[in-house]
């Protein structure tokens, strides 16, 4: 396995719908200040959108952990969204588009999935749930 090392640069409460664009606007600032282009730094923050809202959604309220992230030959920024809501029962469903527990169109887990070259979704029913997202870019050598 390799080691990687993480700064949390922002920690968020996820309580309102502002609360979610505040958290667009940060994962913006940051993964400007990371070198990341307009393409990538608009998908990530759409995928913290995506996230951010369903705990607010499914869970009343989370927090929001906005860093960088860096292993050998890479760097990136990390997005890291939790609650301690009800969980997923099923995660292989809510991957599913169009499947919703609540009031929502189902797309927001899925489109988030897609949107980010790593995802990461941990829930444990009754003790809520847990998605990270991460966008890395390439190192030049030194």
């Amino acid at each position: 396995m390799i080691e990687s090392s993480r700064q949390i640069v922002f920690r968020l409460p996820l309580r309102i719908d502002s609360d979610v664009a505040h958290a667009r606007a940060r994962v913006r600032q940051l993964c400007t200040g990371q070198g990341f282009s307009i393409g990538e730094i608009e998908a990530l923050a759409t995928a913290t959108s995506e996230v951010a809202r369903n705990a607010i959604v499914h869970a009343g309220e989370g927090e929001v952990l906005i860093g960088t992230i860096s292993s050998l030959a890479r760097a990136g920024v990390i997005v890291i969204a939790r609650d301690s809501g009800p969980g997923i029962p099923n995660i292989d469903r809510a991957m599913d588009d169009g499947f919703s527990t609540g009031p929502g169109l189902g797309l927001g887990l899925p489109s988030a999935r897609r949107l980010v070259p790593d995802f990461r979704l941990d829930s444990v029913v009754g003790e809520g749930t847990t998605v990270t997202l991460t966008l890395w870019r390439v190192e030049p050598p030194a």
